[in-house]
């Protein structure tokens, strides 16, 4: 993702962005390359309309479809127990959240 991100913003300041145009926006911000990688990806970009690669892979994505899940469940009143007898209050588990963002095997700029 990192070298279609720095390929799309090569490409708003010149017609045709080259692979050192692409290094240089990404050693701009420390990142590193590949440049096996992005050879390969200049490979696959060469010649081809980008706007028309963005909308055979806006399609590809629409097949996957998506929606969401529902909203979360509403917590449920508390109902008077009978007798007059308190209810005993419901026990919430909060999960720790990590300080660290979770990766999931990959970042956002490999």
């Amino acid at each position: 993702m990192k070298y279609v991100a720095a390929f799309l913003m090569a490409k708003l300041a010149k017609d045709a962005p080259t692979a050192e145009d692409v290094k240089n926006i990404l050693s701009s911000v420390d990142c590193q390359v590949d440049d096996e990688r992005l050879k390969d990806f200049m490979a696959e970009v060469e010649g081809k309309d980008i706007n028309a690669l963005i909308a055979a892979g806006g399609q590809k994505l629409a097949s996957f479809g998506g929606g969401g899940g529902g909203g979360g469940a509403a917590a449920p009143a508390a109902a008077a127990a009978g007798g007059g007898a308190a209810a005993a209050p419901a026990k919430a588990e909060a999960k720790a959240e990590s300080e660290e963002d979770d990766d999931m095997g990959f970042g956002l700029f490999d």
